[in-house]
């Protein structure tokens, strides 16, 4: 499996992590014909954000909404490691209940990787424009 993400939503996903940082960023990744077009930030409702995201989810009723409305599809979700690798945490893989891939942005290393967590496992995906 792959996931592609066209240059602006790559960019838009970056320069969210980045203005983020040092706390966590999250956000969904939208398009059609299973190609993310645009990355829509999402507010972390995390009591703790420096480790942790937590979509708020008014923002993301809103967003699947908006998607909905405008004949988008959730194709992948991000959050940042701000200190850390673009890796699943434990808390990631035991948290993921989306059937979507979750692209992971490590700020250290400027470096994202993409990947499916069912059921606690970790399969790692290609991301491609």
């Amino acid at each position: 499996m792959r996931l592609c993400v066209r240059k602006g939503a790559w960019r838009a996903m970056w320069d969210d992590a980045r203005a983020r940082a040092p706390e966590e960023a999250v956000g969904l990744l939208v398009g059609r014909r299973g190609c993310a077009e645009a990355a829509w930030p999402l507010a972390n409702a995390s009591p703790h954000p420096l480790v942790h995201y937590f979509a708020d989810p008014g923002e993301l009723l809103q967003a699947l909404r908006r998607a909905d409305a405008e004949g988008l599809e959730v194709l992948a979700l991000y959050h940042s490691h701000p200190a850390g690798r673009p890796r699943p945490s434990e808390r990631d893989r035991a948290e993921a209940s989306w059937r979507v891939p979750y692209v992971i942005l490590g700020l250290p290393e400027g470096r994202a990787r993409a990947y499916l967590l069912p059921e606690g496992e970790e399969v790692e995906i290609r991301v491609e424009p």
